[in-house]
């Protein structure tokens, strides 16, 4: 695949993401839509490393990274397929648009590979007004939106260190098969947690949740990883971060759209300020030195 065709299908899978967690787990519960998609991730994956003839390493750093990455990815999924009962599909993506800011904020602290510059510490600073602004528009919807919107955050939180985590082990198996072996360490908790919440298969699943849960399963959990993996090796960090500058502002208007969600003023000015700090946050120092040497 070429790089342009990467790059928007990573944009357009991370878009709709939020909303296919949503429409998944319509009918079938949050539990269970969120264990049938792993399920599925693990198979595609299998199938994908045996096409490929790609070994699964066994190494000590490599059970590392898939043990991190997998209680990471539990704890992040099942907090945001819980959350999703009560916050929209556009809150979801807007929320995770911190990524990068708290991932860099746990480098910074527990890696000590970047140092904290007056333009980093300027983007965290609007990311959290954004924050804020997003948590203030979203006590104004119904009951359980509060707590829902903290749910995700913690969500938010765990993916991010979760990727702290992975770079301090610095494993170098290849991105599929660490996948797998991440899927394979998360599965069995989110059988357990389906076990204790819910424990029924469902008799009607909808069209609609079957079809989110499968897409989720295929390109949410495997083709958008991997060609996320792959722009990262070609293209430099400043071009990726482009994601998720876009992302959460697309994931808005498809719920809004598609779904019917309705998005208050401080959600879009809270957005407008998360966007602005990762700018800030990202280009911050060079457009300093531009502005200096002006």
């Amino acid at each position: 695949m070429s790089l342009p065709a990467a790059f928007v299908s990573v944009i357009l899978i991370w878009s709709t993401t939020p909303l296919a967690i949503k429409w998944s787990s319509v009918g079938i519960g949050f539990s269970f839509a969120v264990f049938s998609r792993m399920a599925i991730g693990v198979m595609l994956c299998a199938v994908l490393l045996a096409l490929f003839r790609v070994r699964v390493p066994l190494h000590r750093k490599a059970l590392l990274a898939y043990l991190a990455g997998g209680l990471s990815m539990f704890a992040a999924m099942a907090l945001t397929y819980w959350s999703s009962q009560f916050v929209s599909s556009g809150m979801i993506a807007v929320l995770f648009g911190l990524s990068p800011l708290i991932t860099s904020l746990g480098a910074a602290l527990w890696l000590k590979e970047e140092s904290l510059s007056p333009s980093k510490l300027a983007g965290m600073m609007l990311g959290v007004l954004g924050l804020l602004l997003v948590f203030r528009g979203g006590l104004d919807w119904h009951e359980g939106a509060t707590i829902g919107l903290a749910a995700l955050f913690l969500a938010v939180v765990s993916q991010s260190l979760g990727l702290v985590w992975l770079k301090r082990i610095n494993d170098d198996s290849p991105p599929l098969a660490t996948t797998l072996g991440i899927l394979i360490v998360s599965l069995p908790l989110f059988f357990v947690s389906w076990w204790v919440i819910d424990g029924h298969v469902p008799e009607d699943v909808s069209e609609r949740s079957a079809a989110a849960t499968l897409y989720l399963g295929t390109f949410g959990s495997v083709l958008g990883f991997a060609l996320y993996y792959y722009l990262i090796k070609h293209l430099d960090a400043g071009r990726v971060a482009l994601i998720t500058l876009i992302t959460p502002v697309m994931a808005l208007l498809l719920g809004h759209g598609l779904n019917n969600e309705a998005v208050l003023p401080q959600v879009w000015l809270g957005t407008a300020s998360i966007v602005l700090g990762l700018c800030v946050h990202r280009w911050g120092e060079q457009w300093w030195r531009l502005a200096a040497a002006r």
